[in-house]
């Protein structure tokens, strides 16, 4: 019971969250925006997740997750009222930070909860289940806030999103005690620098953030070389959707290649593949080649952020994975604010190509990183 309570809140909580990533920008283009305050309006959104995982991490090796994620839920729920009863761009920032603490607090915990609720010989297949809970939802998000703006208005669609997030609010109320409870220890035994270099948990990190680089990248600039083909806007969406499809694909069987080729081997090939999408990006010229292609990057990246997740649980030292799990997110986080900057310099200066053949190389580092045996090798 616990374990599918942890799976349904996962499904409801990041719905909500990409729900209302996208209604926010949405709002934000319907009250005129200019694309700078859109810009602004999408990285509010990343902010706490940015600055407070690490924390979220650390007390729900204190205290338990249950307090956390009621008041992720609850500050998510209060944040979206803003824009139904003050629309305007001040509200919608306000809704977008709330948001990200939605984000902060429930996507550590519930990754924290899934790891501790698992044996180690089924933690490879409830991640994998928890994979599975968040593909779902990346896919269900857009397509609830789509269609409640369709069918009543943008300030009505806030509302819907406010509605969704009380039910995990009612489940924790009901059988939030079924979950476990932290250490209520005053503090962690060791500082970070200790617990990231003596399990060897940085190599995780920086592996991870690898996988949100070349993810971030290629949903960036897919639209961007797709443009520039003169492919109309909804043939681009078909494309980008195309990647979260094959990531549930293979989740679907992540269980099952982990048990067969262990964690590393399977992300080095995750890297390896998701590299060799890149690399053929640029010799794409039609809508059908750059499916294919956004396919097998979706199978390669598709492996990449469960396995991780799993070996930064199995990596941390007692008592402390909520907060290993805080980190990895705190620097993911930081790769979205960062590397878009960096290759959108790169490209300016020297065009497309040179932008997915550096990241398909960086990949490609990753993937000979995982197969040397490096990452989870401590120190």
């Amino acid at each position: 019971m616990p374990l599918y309570l942890a799976f349904t809140l996962t499904l409801l909580t990041i719905t909500c969250v990409q729900a209302g990533r996208v209604l926010f920008l949405l709002f934000a283009l319907k009250l005129g925006a200019d694309p700078f305050a859109v810009g602004i309006l999408a990285g509010t959104s990343s902010a706490l997740p940015l600055l407070l995982s690490w924390q979220v991490g650390r007390l729900a090796d204190r205290f338990g997750s249950r307090p956390l994620l009621i008041v992720g839920a609850v500050g998510g729920a209060l944040g979206m009222l803003a824009p139904y009863y003050m629309p305007g761009l001040p509200a919608l920032y306000l809704a977008a930070v709330t948001n990200g603490l939605l984000f902060a607090c429930c996507g550590v915990s519930l990754q924290n909860l899934v790891g501790l609720l698992s044996s180690p010989t089924d933690r490879a297949k409830n991640f994998s289940n928890f994979s599975l809970m968040a593909s779902a939802a990346n896919f269900l998000g857009p397509l609830i806030a789509g269609f409640s703006i369709d069918l009543s208005g943008y300030g009505v669609a806030c509302a819907y999103l406010v509605l969704l997030v009380l039910v995990p609010i009612v489940m924790l109320l009901i059988w939030g005690n079924l979950l476990p409870g932290g250490s209520h220890n005053d503090s962690p035994a060791g500082s970070v620098r200790d617990m990231l270099t003596g399990s060897g948990l940085w190599r995780v990190m920086v592996t991870s953030s690898l996988v949100v680089t070349g993810v971030v990248l290629f949903q960036f600039y897919i639209p961007i070389y797709g443009h520039s083909l003169g492919l109309s806007a909804s043939v681009i969406g078909v494309v980008l959707a195309i990647f979260p499809g094959a990531a549930f694909v293979v989740r679907m069987f992540l269980s099952r290649m982990v048990s067969l080729l262990g964690e590393e081997k399977l992300l080095a090939y995750a890297f390896f593949i998701g590299a060799a999408g890149l690399i053929l990006v640029p010799f794409s010229k039609g809508a059908v080649t750059l499916g294919l292609i956004s396919f097998l990057f979706g199978i390669g990246m598709g492996c990449g952020q469960p396995i991780t997740i799993m070996m930064t649980f199995s990596g941390s030292e007692k008592g402390r994975s909520g907060e290993a799990l805080g980190l990895r997110i705190t620097a993911n986080h930081l790769a979205r604010m960062i590397v878009p900057v960096v290759f959108g310099m790169i490209g300016s200066a020297f065009g497309i190509f040179p932008v997915f053949l550096a990241n398909a190389v960086m990949l490609a580092s990753g993937g000979l990183l995982a197969g040397s045996g490096a990452i989870g090798r401590k120190k």
